[in-house]
């Protein structure tokens, strides 16, 4: 424990590090936790019995929230014609075509999300080595290459969080703020497991949900029963 702050360690005493939680348990411990001089982010880390080595095995996606992440989020659409009005309509906060790609390749990176419709992925390509190490290329698995814009940018905006397992076949998931309170928490981490139980691969053998845990960003994790999930999902 040396190193950690006061704060940490009396968090770390309100949690038996052997035990797996029921959620709503969980998230009591979380709420009783000390609160930190700024609104933490509660995120969801699983473990899931895949190898994302193998094609057929790779966990991603996407859920809307239906209570959001509690932070503004900037949006970028790239479209042409009536798709960018829709966009615009819509909320988009930055929209274009070849221009917005120029203005991107030249450095400008102050958005959050990315969406693009099918035609425009060809140019859009061009910045790929600028988007996809940041997580901001769009992408048709997670709905952000669509010409349904105005649907795409109305779910970013209200809270949709894309997930994709890593190497070792975990994900790790924001699911709101601390400020939220256990019931919207409980709402959001619901739809989190539900979406993420409905794509287990086919070729998935065994236990597909093997370990789950919530935190906050300054806190020690706490261990929810696996078996809990798979039950609140059914």
């Amino acid at each position: 424990m040396a190193g950690k702050s006061k704060k940490y360690r009396e968090a770390r005493g309100k949690v038996d590090r052997e035990k797996r939680y029921g959620l709503d348990e969980a998230l009591d411990i979380l709420v009783e936790m000390p609160e930190r001089k700024f609104d933490e982010t509660i995120e969801v880390a699983m473990r899931l019995g895949v190898d994302p080595r193998h094609a057929d095995q790779m966990v991603r996606g996407s859920v809307v929230l239906p209570n959001g992440l509690g932070k503004k989020v900037t949006v970028v659409v790239f479209a042409k014609g009536q798709k960018e009005k829709e966009a615009v309509d819509a909320g988009a906060d930055f929209v274009g075509s070849d221009d917005l790609i120029d203005k991107i390749q030249k450095g400008w990176l102050e958005f959050d999300k990315a969406v693009a419709t099918p035609d425009m992925m060809g140019a859009v390509s061009k910045l790929g080595k600028i988007l996809g190490p940041r997580g901001l290329m769009p992408n048709p698995k997670v709905g952000t290459v669509t010409f349904d814009v105005a649907k795409a940018v109305t779910e970013v905006k209200a809270g949709r969080v894309e997930f994709r397992v890593d190497k070792a076949g975990n994900l790790h998931v924001p699911v709101g703020k601390n400020s939220f309170g256990k019931e919207k928490l409980r709402e959001n981490i619901f739809s989190l497991f539900d979406a993420v139980t409905r794509l287990k691969p086919s070729s998935s053998k065994g236990t597909y949900v093997r370990g789950v845990a919530i935190s906050k960003t300054m806190s020690p994790g706490v261990k929810i029963d696996p078996a809990y999930v798979r039950v609140l999902s059914k």
